[in-house]
């Protein structure tokens, strides 16, 4: 993936970040937080979309999301060829 130069820096100052606390320091600065609760809400989704047994509905209740919030991230978990959210759901399935 060819990310534009601001991207890719972004990427490199996150790759840069060892610990939980200097990820949480780092989004605090770059990200509002209404940016950040926009960003965890996704993340639920994700997580909820993925463990699955429940409805669309039953998630954005759960998740405190929109239901074209839950459309939308299920999209990204199915068809869109990054596969950002599958790579980061089962990394994290084989850390546990």
């Amino acid at each position: 993936m060819n990310a534009p130069p601001a991207n890719a820096a972004l990427v490199d100052a996150l790759l840069s970040l060892k610990t939980a606390e200097e990820v949480e320091a780092f989004l605090a600065d770059l990200c509002t937080p209404a940016e950040l609760r926009a960003f965890a809400e996704r993340w639920q989704v994700a997580r909820l979309l993925d463990a699955g047994g429940k409805s669309y509905r039953e998630i954005a209740a759960e998740a405190h999301a929109s239901p074209t919030t839950v459309v939308r991230v299920a999209r990204y978990l199915k068809d869109m060829p990054q596969q950002g959210y599958r790579i980061a759901l089962d990394r994290l399935k084989t850390k546990a």
